[in-house]
């Protein structure tokens, strides 16, 4: 199996993390968020609360205007540090981390934020890498710190809201005229 193939949830309810008995590596040590149909926001009718970190400006102002139109909540973290500090504050979600940041990065702060989870001081959400790596590595890198799924950059809408509508019940789109 490639790492191309881990990337994407498997099409049942499966944990990503069963797919490591098909791999070589280890499953991650943390729980891993469970895909469902419906955040708990959106069963309240609130819109889901996505937790974008992201260091570069561009970037923030591209995925922030993407979820908007999609109609969710966005809260705004510079990097690894500020993230794991929001999510104790309000767990969000969902969370679209990027990976090289200043600090604490993405795969340090995931590690973190499936340590906290797993032991109990913080809720279950999906973490989704966002970043422009792309190699096997950088996959397998990110599932290794217990991220759920791998997005590369630059940020297209269509196949972000496809991948978000996998973990999160996201408003219908309004018909074009």
């Amino acid at each position: 199996m490639n790492a191309s193939t881990l990337a994407q949830r498997p099409s049942s309810t499966r944990p990503l993390a069963s797919l490591w008995s098909q791999s070589d590596a280890q499953p991650p040590s943390a729980p891993v968020a469970q895909p469902c149909p419906c955040s708990a926001a959106a069963v309240k009718g609130a819109a889901p609360l996505v937790l974008l970190v992201e260091d570069n400006l561009i970037n923030q102002v591209v995925a922030q205007e993407f979820l908007s139109l999609m109609g969710l909540q966005c809260h705004l973290a510079g990097n690894g540090l500020e993230a794991l500090t929001l999510c104790q504050q309000t767990a969000p979600d969902l969370v679209l981390m990027d990976i090289q940041m200043p600090g604490m990065d993405g795969l340090e702060c995931a590690r973190r934020i499936r340590a906290l989870q797993q032991a109990g001081d913080l809720a279950t959400f999906p973490i989704l890498a966002l970043t422009a790596h792309a190699l096997d590595s950088d996959v397998r890198a990110s599932l290794d710190a217990g991220m759920d799924e791998h997005l590369t950059k630059p940020l297209d809408f269509m196949a972000l809201r496809q991948r978000l509508s996998r973990w999160l019940c996201l408003p219908e789109m309004p018909a074009r005229p």
